[in-house]
Order: C-alpha cells, then sequence, then structure tokens
C-alpha cells in the first residue's frame, strides 16, 4: 500500500471507524511563513476582509518578485461581497489590477503588480520557492475546507489566522494582529466545526481539520497545560478542571490565617462584584502558574502603551477607588476593563506586570484582588486610606 507524504512527517493514523487523519500540510517553518503573510494583509491599510482575502492570496503569489498572476474564477471563488470595491481598495495602495478580472476570459491569468514586494531591500515576504508555494496552497486548501467555505469573507479570513496560529496539537492563542471584523465570526467557527472549543482568548481546532495547522511551536505554558495524546494523535480530554465543593472551600477558609481569611470573604461577599461563589474559590485555592508571554503580546503592548502615557497613575488611583467601593482590590480584568482599556485577555495579565515592574502597583502575590498603589504612586500621593472601613465583610453577609 503506497504510503502518504508529507511535508512534516509526522501524519498519523487514526482510531478504527474514525475519519483518517490528513497529513499537516506546513512544516514548523512554513507555518511562520503563513503567520508572516497574514501579518503583512493585517498590516495593510484595507477597509475589510473583502480586500484582505485578496491581499492574502495575491501577496503569497507575488512574493517572489512582486508579482502573481490572478484569475478571474479565482476572483469569484473568494466569494466576496464587494469585489470591485476591494479591487479599488488595493489598487488605492499602489497594486496593479487589470479590469480583465472582471471583463476577460475567467481562465486567463492576469499579472497583479505588488510595489511592496518587488523591493529587494527590508522585504516583507523573504520566502524561498518551496515555501512560497506550499503556503499559497495551505491558504487555498484552508479557504475552501468545508466547515468554511460557505461562510462569509471574515469568517474564512478568521479560519485562515487560526489555523496558521495554532500548534501540532491544535492548540491556539487568538493573535493580537487578527483583524477587527474577524472577531464577531469566530463563533461561526466553532458552530460550523472549525473549531472544537473557544473561549477568551484560547481556542482548539476541530480534528476534523489538524492538517490546517500551522505547526506552531507551543509556549512553555501551553506546553504544561497540554492534555497528553495517543499514539494514534487523538487528543485526549483536558481533566484539569477545579471541581467546587463547599465543605472543601470552608475547610480552606478555617485553615487559613484571619488575615487572608478576612480578604477572601471580602471577595466572596461583594455585594458590587457578586461573584459565584465557585470562582472566588477557584481563584484563592489554586495556585497560580508562571506567565510566559510571546512575542506577538510584546508587541501589541508596544503600541497599546503609546496611546497609554498615564495608565501608571490612572492604574493606581483606580485601586484606591475601587477599594473604597468594593472593600478589596481589583482583579487583572477589573483593573483593565474598569479603566476602558479593552485589550484582549491576552494582554491583561502584561499589562499588569509591567505596571508592577514599574512600582505603580503592588499586590500581596499570589493571593488575588490585592491590586493596590506602588512606592511610584505613592511618590506622587497616590495611597490608600490608612485605615480599612469597618465592617465591611459582615455587612456584605447582610
Amino acid at each position: 500500500m503506497p504510503k502518504t507524504t508529507s511535508s512534516s512527517s509526522n501524519a498519523s493514523t487514526s482510531p478504527v471507524g474514525s475519519p483518517p487523519l490528513l497529513p499537516f500540510l506546513l512544516t514548523s517553518r512554513q507555518g511562520e511563513a503563513a503567520r508572516t503573510l497574514l501579518s503583512y494583509a493585517a498590516s495593510l491599510d484595507l477597509p475589510g476582509p473583502d480586500a484582505q482575502l485578496i491581499a492574502v492570496v495575491v501577496a503569497i503569489r507575488a512574493a517572489r518578485g512582486g508579482v502573481g498572476n490572478l484569475t478571474g474564477t479565482d476572483l469569484s471563488a473568494l466569494r466576496l461581497g464587494d469585489a470591485h470595491g476591494a479591487v479599488n481598495a488595493l489598487r488605492g495602495l499602489g497594486w496593479q489590477l487589470d479590469d480583465a478580472l472582471f471583463d476577460g476570459d475567467p481562465a486567463t491569468p492576469v499579472p497583479v503588480t505588488v510595489p511592496d514586494l518587488a523591493r529587494e531591500a527590508d522585504h516583507p515576504l523573504p520566502l524561498g520557492k518551496s515555501v512560497r508555494s506550499r503556503v499559497s496552497g495551505w491558504t487555498t486548501k484552508t479557504m475552501s475546507a468545508k466547515p468554511v467555505k460557505k461562510l462569509p469573507p471574515a469568517a474564512r479570513l478568521a479560519g485562515l489566522f487560526l489555523a496558521a496560529h495554532s500548534t501540532p496539537r491544535l492548540q491556539g492563542q487568538i493573535p493580537p494582529d487578527l483583524p477587527e471584523a474577524c472577531q464577531a465570526a469566530l463563533p461561526d467557527l466553532l458552530r460550523k466545526g472549525f473549531l472544537a472549543e473557544l473561549s477568551d482568548d484560547r481556542y482548539r481546532l476541530d480534528p476534523a481539520v489538524r492538517h490546517l495547522s500551522g505547526m506552531r511551536r507551543p509556549t512553555p505554558e501551553e506546553h504544561a497545560a497540554e492534555p497528553p495524546e495517543s499514539d494514534t494523535g487523538a487528543v485526549r480530554p483536558s481533566t484539569r478542571v477545579f471541581q467546587f465543593n463547599i465543605d472543601v472551600w470552608t475547610q480552606w477558609k478555617n485553615a487559613a490565617t484571619p488575615a487572608l481569611r478576612q480578604h477572601a470573604e471580602s471577595v466572596e461577599y461583594c455585594a458590587v462584584c457578586a461573584l459565584a461563589p465557585e470562582r472566588v474559590a477557584e481563584a484563592f485555592m489554586t495556585p497560580g502558574r508562571h506567565q510566559f508571554f510571546s512575542k506577538s503580546i510584546k508587541a501589541a503592548y508596544g503600541q497599546w502603551k503609546n496611546a497609554h502615557p498615564d495608565r501608571g497613575r490612572l492604574a493606581a488611583e483606580f485601586t484606591v477607588a475601587f477599594r473604597a467601593e468594593h472593600g478589596h482590590g481589583p482583579s487583572y480584568r477589573q483593573l483593565c476593563s474598569g479603566l476602558g482599556w479593552n485589550v484582549k485577555h491576552s494582554l491583561h495579565g502584561f499589562i499588569v506586570k509591567r505596571l508592577l515592574a514599574n512600582a505603580w502597583l503592588t499586590e500581596t502575590a499570589p493571593v488575588p484582588w490585592t491590586l493596590r498603589p506602588g512606592k511610584a504612586a505613592q511618590a506622587q500621593g497616590i495611597v490608600l486610606p490608612t485605615a480599612r472601613r469597618p465592617g465591611v465583610s459582615a455587612h456584605a453577609r447582610q
């Protein structure tokens, strides 16, 4: 029986009765090239997913030399809402697209010139011939995958991004450069079976499309959290789920120091936060793990901080006002949300870590809900009241 060849040599056989697991289309290096392609398309000043989809297809074809061929059939296959508008948007960037795409023979290739990709110095897509060809084929197969091929452009573009940013075990973190229009389309990818899981800024590809994975190397945090993988390549369900038990939670509080118990109950019974008891218990009882922040998160933070020069002072002042109302400090999420910092969940942690490192904030790690002004804030007169308001916990119980 002939063997199936694969670019990554790690194709797997599937369990009896299950659909065959297709070999991965990309190697780790080719997956990095796919992510570079998508980041380049997302960085262009384009109005929406219609133009961005054309940009992805043309850019990978024009990556070597600055000229790529596109046919009318290719354009029709993208199923764009406004193909003419998308083409005109690309022309506005200096891309040369002939009207023959619309009124010529649909099967005849039409050369498209991309000035950015014609330059020799500082080339945005420095790809070899083999890598370019492999990534080009991957884009076509991903957009035509059964779960997404009939979805709108925003969903198919989102599918490209999420496939490219997934690991060999199908885990992924939503990339910070995912176009805004794609965010609303993520539930459609889950509903159609392109994704198996979706929560906050994390997701998992469905095994049916595992072959489309961009083979991104897992971060240390992801590697530690990965469920074991069987010999067949099927991912076993994770068992790392917090099981809330009121008796165990009560025992934990009874064993805690008086100060820690008072703090835990100020959060548990906070009428303003109104948090579920199991969420509070999990935060206090589950040891926090070391957070690893990827280069993309750090780059996104660099862009964000330039637009928020007063972030340290505002954060410190917020913790003072928050404590006055709640009787405890804010969580990382509550801090960012309360200040109107509408960033992805993956950025919350890094923003607060930088505020802590620069002494605008301090906390009693690893105890949650303990953020308060740090030494830099205190030097500017931003401090907590000298005495805690009496009876906060008792009042909250009433």
